[in-house]
Order: C-alpha cells, then structure tokens, then sequence
C-alpha cells in the first residue's frame, strides 16, 4: 500500500528531529516550502506539520512558523506539579498593588498553588529546573533586559509564561496589562476639563520604561485633541522629579502636572511645599496606580487607578487557560479609571 504524501513528509522531518539533524528552537520550513520540495498540496504540508505538532514534536507560532520543541523539557517534568510561579520584584510591597487578590482564587479554584518570589529566584535556576518545579510562569516585566536568555529558552520549549505590566516584543509571550495610554488620556482630560491648557508631565527618570512612555504617548494625544500646543518633552533632561524646580522656572506658565506614578506625584507635591507652592491652589498634581499611600498624604492624591485584582486575575485566567488547552492566549489590557481626590482642582488663576 503506497504511503500516503503526508506521512511520507512527517517521518522525515520526525527523523531529522530525533536523530538531531534538527536542534530545538530550529525553524522548520514554512508550508510552502515543503509543498514546492515535495511537489504536494499545502494542504498535504500543513497535515505534515499538524500531526508533528500534535505528537509533540514541534510548535507553531502565528505570523512566524513552526519550530522544534525540546524533548529535555518532556523528560524533565513528565508530570504536572499543580505549581505556579509567579515573580514579582516588589514581592513584600502589597501598598505598591495586590495583584495576589485576584490572583489567588483563580488558581486555587483549579487546585492550583503559587509560590511568589522575587526577581533574585531566577539567578541560579535554569530552565529546565523552572521547567521541572512549575506548571507555569507569571511574569512581572521589571527591567525589559533581564532575564531574557531564560525567558528564551523557556519559549523554544513552548512553555506557558504570562507577562505582567509590559510586554516582550521579541518574546512569543501573550501580556496582560494596564491601558497606559488611556491612563494618560483620562489624567489629561481631567485637567484640561478643569481649565488647565500648560499641562506638564514629570518622570521619575531619564530613562522611560515602556508603561511610562504609554501614559506619555495619551498624554500627547488629548493635548492634540484640544488643540493645545504646549507639551513636556519626552527627553527634556529637567522633566524630572530630580530637576522639578529648574522645569517650572524655566516653564513659569505650567498650572498642572501629570507624573508618571503616585510615587513621583506625591514627591513633586512635598517639593512644590518646599519651592511655597500650594496644591491645588497653585499646581494641580495627578499620580498613576493608586498606591495606599495616595488617600492619605495632603492634599489626597487625584491618580490614575490600576485594577491591581483585575490584573492578577486575568493573568491566572490566562496561564491556566494555556494549561489545560494548550492554546496561547491573547494580549490583554485592563481597564483604568480616574479617582478624582484634592491635589486637582478648577484652574483659579487663568492669567498665570
């Protein structure tokens, strides 16, 4: 009985894999690419591909191809822990955000369990280690360069990480995060409703991590809107917190600030004290997160709000999700919303 053209495909490519000819991580040709050397329908080659994929053997990544699999990661782990892994650099700093609120009984629903760490958890581990000891992997985004030949190696072997707060473009990883640009639109929207046309806007640092740069980008695009010409400059060097007094001496017409966090905001609000401004009298001020630390410094920090619950909810959602039907899950960003408090007010002083 003649072999049939698919199969005639896969037991080569399966051979070439487990003879090692292919390495894990390799590209394997694109279906066209077999349908032109093997004189087959792509349908015949897509078949090839999905059966590979279906033994385990290979995975597939929308828009870029199909790629060898590890077989270590099998032998490593060749049962489920019931184990989650989630790091996060602020892990005993619950007044920064409780992602774990929402987090928790999402997995414990599954019969799952979490084990937070910090970032210092992941210097001695190796893959297959992580591999070995967890299901999966929720991934709080600190600084975009670290960890990234970890984060590499995890994706070659196809296994579930969901990122946190921003998102690896390089990286095969589905994110879930806040809508930063809204944040920034709705931050300066408010003042705007309320009178102010120079809107600043202060950074923490001269480098912007990419959520900042998304508060930034809704910040330029509501000035826009309302045809308001004055804006901060993404790399003015006095733009920040370090560098508030040079900014506003050198911008005296300024009524309001929007600062990257709650952090930065409540920190411009001790400075503006110091320089014997009032808030709001003099600057209105708008932080983003609301940390604990917003309604109970004076005047009661105007922020942005993450749904810090929402947040560790969907993450959890997600890696379980990938769990138990292998499919990778999309982008997901969450909703924020203006907690209108006292460091904002009607623009009083019109002539400034």
């Amino acid at each position: 009985m003649t072999q049939p053209l698919y199969m005639k495909i896969m037991t080569e490519l399966r051979e070439q894999i487990l003879g090692g000819l292919l390495d894990t991580g390799a590209k394997l040709p694109t279906e066209k690419e077999l349908s032109e050397k093997y004189q087959v329908s792509r349908i015949t080659s897509k078949r090839a591909l999905t059966e590979l994929e279906q033994e385990g053997l290979i995975y597939r990544i929308r828009g870029k191809g199909s790629f060898v699999k590890s077989l270590v990661s099998k032998k490593a782990s060749p049962t489920a822990t019931r184990r989650l892994l989630f790091i996060l650099p602020f892990v005993t700093d619950f007044s920064v955000g409780n992602f774990h609120e929402g987090l928790n009984p999402v997995v414990a629903e599954s019969q799952y369990e979490v084990m937070t760490v910090d970032m210092d958890f992941l210097a001695n581990k190796t893959a297959d280690e992580i591999m070995a000891e967890f299901d999966g992997l929720i991934y709080y985004v600190d600084d975009m360069d670290q960890y990234l030949d970890l984060l590499l190696e995890l994706s070659l072997s196809q296994y579930p990480v969901i990122l946190l707060d921003k998102k690896l473009y390089d990286l095969p990883y589905p994110t879930v995060l806040s809508d930063n640009v809204d944040g920034g639109r709705q931050a300066t929207q408010a003042l705007i409703d309320d009178g102010h046309q120079q809107i600043a806007y202060i950074f923490g640092e001269r480098v912007h991590p990419q959520s900042v740069r998304q508060r930034y980008f809704g910040y330029l695009q509501t000035l826009k809107a309302a045809n308001l010409t004055f804006h901060t400059g993404m790399n003015d060097q006095t733009a920040t917190i370090h560098s508030l007094s040079d900014y506003l001496a050198a911008n005296p017409a300024v009524t309001a600030l929007i600062c990257e966090n709650d952090l930065v905001a409540i920190a411009a609000m001790r400075q503006l004290r110091q320089l014997g401004k009032n808030v709001p009298e003099d600057y209105s001020v708008i932080g983003f997160d609301d940390i604990q630390a917003a309604a109970l410094v004076d005047p009661p920090l105007t922020t942005i709000a993450q749904n810090f619950k929402e947040l560790g909810a969907t993450a959890g959602r997600a890696l379980l999700r990938q769990l138990q039907s292998n499919t990778l899950p999309v982008d997901a960003a969450i909703p924020v919303r203006l907690v209108k408090r006292q460091s904002t007010s009607f623009l009083s002083r019109p002539d400034r």
